[in-house]
């Protein structure tokens, strides 16, 4: 990895940190595409769990009195199912489907309440939100809206929101760490890269705290009017890459 292209590597791992630690997601959208740029798409995803993992470990860490853990249980079975079906059907990722998901995903946080009745605290939906955001965070790097879409219908506030997501993106990152490790590995990534993935640890957790004291300073209603419109742009353009990529 060239110098200038590692420094940059280092900013965007940062403030997407901080994006995350604010919105409890989009800076994952955002840092994958980065590294979609980079890296083929299996192993761009496999690095993008090990920061991913880091940043919201400490996320939850920092939120931890806040984390509902009920619905943490309920909903990490449905990733484990998911985990379990992928490995059965032996999925490998294709960079453009991946941008193409990535690009529809935030389309789900605009239905309206009326039209898709998804609430975490119950734990059927739970599950189902597992299942399918899990899947998608293992599949295509990230869950994106998928699993707000269950906790925007709660009466949660916005830090047990986040803390409880992070704690759940845990656990789902995990998954795709493992699920992904030895195509990582078969790339051969050198030393030195893997080097700045790991200098890139540090600057997830400085992202994420400085987004957790931006967070403790919005109010709910911003929270989702914000959450909403930033996951749009992103997808809109995602999706314009994938279109690209299919009819180039």
């Amino acid at each position: 990895m060239a110098f200038p292209v590692a420094l940059l590597f280092l900013a965007v791992v940062f403030s997407t940190s901080v994006l995350s630690g604010v919105f409890g997601m989009a800076g994952g959208l955002v840092l994958l595409g980065f590294l979609l740029a980079w890296l083929p798409a299996a192993t761009a995803i496999a690095v993008h769990g090990v920061i991913q993992l880091t940043a919201n470990a400490s996320r939850a860490w920092l939120s931890r009195r806040f984390i509902e853990w009920r619905i943490v249980g309920m909903i990490a079975c449905g990733v484990l199912i998911a985990a379990a079906l992928l490995t059965l059907v032996r999925y490998s990722p294709s960079e453009t489907v991946v941008l193409i998901v990535l690009g529809l995903m935030p389309v789900m946080v605009w239905i309206p309440k009326r039209w898709f009745h998804f609430d975490v605290s119950r734990p059927g939906h739970a599950v189902m939100c597992g299942l399918v955001s899990g899947g998608l965070t293992i599949a295509v790097g990230v869950s994106g809206p998928t699993i707000d879409i269950g906790f925007i219908r709660t009466q949660l506030d916005r830090r047990t929101v986040v803390a409880t997501k992070a704690t759940i993106q845990v656990i789902a990152h995990s998954l795709k760490i493992l699920f992904y490790w030895q195509a990582a590995m078969a790339m051969a990534m050198d030393s030195g890269e893997w080097g700045w993935v790991a200098l890139a640890i540090p600057f997830a957790f400085l992202g994420t705290r400085t987004g957790n004291l931006v967070l403790a300073r919005l109010t709910d209603d911003g929270f989702r009017y914000w959450t909403r419109w930033i996951v749009t742009v992103v997808g809109a353009y995602y999706l314009i890459r994938g279109l690209m990529n299919l009819f180039a």
